[in-house]
């Protein structure tokens, strides 16, 4: 190489042609046919000339030649159908030196124009042969097939690009056209959905980028815009791939159940207790009923019967619903919707304890004492019916009375105070109950789980569940026992009224554990506890009860690794489960803050930091964190704060005390 060669190097996807002024080492100083002198490394050389331009010319002069030679060649590169030359060629599969190629393109004499132009051609046109330093290698059919795919998927996506972008200028303007393509509505809201994670991430920026978009919220605006999206769309259930519907085999089977189902009203096994009274005790909104409980006076004392329904009886190990219900885990309950583990004609019909309705249950029957301490139990299958459907609010209002829930509460108490003795951690935090008004308006109310009723029913499920673990550990049987280690810190004995003091101790409990061995419950106070009293809502529970059954000789039970297997399965269903309620109920929690701007706030300091304070706002028992603004304050102390802004699309609160 030599100054004065005209050279062509590759810049940005361009072939450059350019006259070599300066050779140094190994850089070459360089003048562009775009009039720019470049330095360039010589391994960067794509082609160089033998003949020679006069570099003592004027500059312009040697421009003008540059450009003539590029225009020359790219002209001559058109004359060459790489097509044809595969065809004649491809079958060697050898690679063709630069030489070769150009003499089976032009004819003779070549010239180093020729040379180029060859180049040129084949640089342009990278279909039907593999171009590299020094020579041309013949593409299979096979490869050229790929590469047609790739450039069509290629077009395709550039042109849902452009479609999509146009789209959102439309509804930018207001026009609310229909989306040109499913695609472009599925790359917009997977993108929305998982951001960085999407898979089509890249294709989303590209809309985004052309029409100016900055933000994935956008992307949530304009689609809410072309109805794609309601205003309160749940994406958790969309991320998390919740499903909300029923495949048809789960809803051909359960209505085969409600209209062909065994007799067990003439089971010799199932004890007959319908002409016990029932009552079950719940929220106004329930419909799907799993427990109910009963209380006969004697001379010497009490029969109290807590009643679960005998899910199992319906629903077998491994048929449709039941596999169905295993990727679900749990029922889901949001303050605008429930989706059932169990489908709503079995969870709400046959599955569920209506009043007047004789029902397969697992029954456990405990006597008592007239101090209402446990003489014996036992758990039985039965038959049976209740009587009284009631709500919280009517138990509150007999309780007192000449009535069973006056006695069912006292029985609670001592039950409470028996597990208080032992070591249990009662945490008293009340609970904000949101709903969502047939109007759309946000309801929120603080609920007291203290209140009369709502302690018997929790005490009475507590009774149970435990009763029935120590019934499967008795007959050495494996189940999904659910454990907790001592918490990291007492905090307080017994029942404590304090906010701050509960919340505090809240904060040093371990995490509850799940496994087929049963250990202590430091939480409850008890030695082995089990769920099993939501066989329609909680598929832990639907699992335990089959092991009870199993006892009662009804299936055959699980072994210690059926139930780690199965319990391996529904971990994540169940995880998603707790995460999307968590974040629905906070979704609306912070919709109706939104329009609290200005409104004063009582709360309590959790934790002081130098920057900023955590507090717990006690009407919504929400803790959040505010600046410490330069106030001096300490855990424990009450103050007001103003809410300044909220924004439950963004998961965003402002607070100033």
């Amino acid at each position: 190489m030599n100054i004065g060669n005209i050279v062509e190097y590759i810049d940005q996807q361009k072939i450059i042609c350019a006259v070599v002024l300066q050779i140094k080492n190994q850089r070459l100083r360089l003048l562009t046919e775009h009039n720019r002198e470049v330095n360039l490394n010589t391994g960067r050389v794509a082609h160089c000339s033998s003949e020679l331009l006069d570099i003592s010319a004027t500059r312009d002069s040697l421009v003008r030649s540059l450009k003539h030679c590029a225009a020359l060649r790219h002209e001559m590169s058109k004359s060459i159908d790489i097509k044809d030359l595969w065809e004649l060629l491809h079958e060697d599969e050898e690679p063709i030196d630069l030489d070769t190629m150009t003499s089976f393109c032009f004819d003779p004499p070549v010239t180093p124009d020729h040379e180029a132009s060859v180049i040129r051609a084949f640089f342009n046109d990278k279909l039907y042969f593999k171009f590299g330093k020094e020579d041309f290698t013949p593409s299979t059919p096979a490869q050229i097939e790929m590469r047609l795919r790739q450039m069509h998927d290629a077009q395709k996506k550039e042109q849902l690009i452009e479609l999509g972008a146009a789209w959102l200028r439309d509804l930018e303007k207001g026009t609310l056209s229909p989306v040109p393509d499913p695609e472009i509505e599925h790359i917009l809201q997977d993108y929305y959905i998982h951001e960085k994670e999407s898979s089509y991430a890249s294709d989303a920026r590209a809309i985004m980028a052309k029409n100016g978009t900055d933000s994935p919220q956008q992307i949530f605006n304009h689609l809410v815009k072309a109805g794609i999206w309601d205003r309160d769309e749940n994406i958790d259930l969309i991320r998390m791939d919740i499903p909300v519907s029923f495949p048809q085999p789960v809803d051909e089977q359960s209505r085969e159940l409600i209209l062909n189902h065994e007799n067990f009203i003439s089971d010799p096994k199932r004890r007959d207790l319908r002409h016990i009274p029932l009552i079950t005790i719940d929220g106004q909104s329930t419909l799907d009923y799993d427990d109910a409980i009963s209380l006969q006076k004697h001379d010497n004392g009490y029969t109290l019967g807590i009643h679960i329904i005998d899910v199992g009886f319906y629903i077998k190990d491994g048929d449709p619903i039941d596999r169905h219900a295993r990727t679900r885990g749990s029922s889901i309950y949001m303050p605008d919707d429930k989706i059932p583990m169990l489908p709503p004609n079995l969870s709400e019909g046959l599955c569920s304890l209506k009043e007047n309705e004789a029902r397969p249950g697992i029954s456990t029957i405990v006597n008592l004492n007239r101090f209402f301490e446990i003489i014996e139990y036992e758990i039985v299958a039965s038959v049976i019916q209740v009587h009284h459907q009631m709500t919280y609010t009517e138990a509150n209002i007999l309780n007192g009375e000449d009535d069973p829930i006056t006695t069912l509460h006292k029985i609670a108490t001592v039950l409470r105070d028996k597990r208080l003795k032992a070591g249990a951690v009662q945490i008293t935090l009340p609970e904000v109950n949101i709903w969502i008004e047939d109007g759309g308006e946000i309801g929120i109310s603080r609920i007291d789980r203290e209140n009369p009723s709502r302690m018997l029913v929790s005490e009475l499920m507590i009774l149970a569940n435990t009763l029935m673990a120590d019934f499967l550990v008795k007959h050495n049987m494996s189940a999904v026992f659910r454990s907790q280690p001592d918490p990291k810190q007492r905090l307080f004995q017994g029942i404590e009224t304090s906010l701050f003091l509960n919340c505090m101790q809240r904060k040093q409990l371990n995490r509850a554990v799940i496994s087929t061995r049963p250990e202590n419950h430091s939480g409850l106070g008890v030695k082995a506890y089990v769920t099993a009293t939501s066989p329609i809502r909680r598929y832990y529970d639907l699992l335990t009860q089959r092991q009870i059954r199993g006892i009662l000789g009804y299936e055959k039970p699980y072994s210690k690794d059926d139930l780690d297997q199965i319990l391996h399965v529904i971990d994540i269903p169940i995880s998603n489960t707790g995460k999307v309620q968590y974040q629905r109920r906070r979704y609306w929690l912070f919709r109706y803050l939104e329009r609290m701007k200005g409104a004063k706030e009582e709360a309590i300091i959790l934790d002081c930091r130098r920057d900023f304070y955590t507090v717990l706002l006690k009407e919504y028992m929400l803790e959040w964190r505010v600046p410490a603004g330069g106030l001096n304050l300490k855990p424990g102390d009450l103050v007001h704060v103003t809410i300044q802004h909220a924004d439950a699309r963004r998961d965003q609160l402002s607070l100033f005390v």
